[in-house]
């Protein structure tokens, strides 16, 4: 499943995973999705400088949900968002 992870490191990656509670597993994972989001978005901000936060929020949807999903949330999107 893991190409780029020995399976030592991975077995204790879900050691650590199997004794944390399922509130911290959503906390941890709550914690990554946000930090996707940022990096994400400092992405676009570099590349359209001169976006309006709206775009970048556009952008940002097809960015993680794909064109389909952008349109639907947003009605348009920008013709060079991917």
């Amino acid at each position: 499943m893991y190409q780029d992870t020995d399976e030592r490191s991975l077995a204790r990656y879900n050691a650590l995973l199997a004794r944390m509670t399922p509130a911290q597993r959503l906390e941890m994972a709550s914690s990554l999705s946000l930090s996707v989001r940022t990096l994400a978005m400092a992405g676009l901000r570099q590349r359209h400088p001169g976006a309006s936060e709206e775009e970048l929020r556009r952008r940002l949807t097809v960015r993680l949900y794909g064109r389909e999903a952008g349109i639907r949330l947003h009605g348009t999107i920008p013709d060079d968002a991917v």
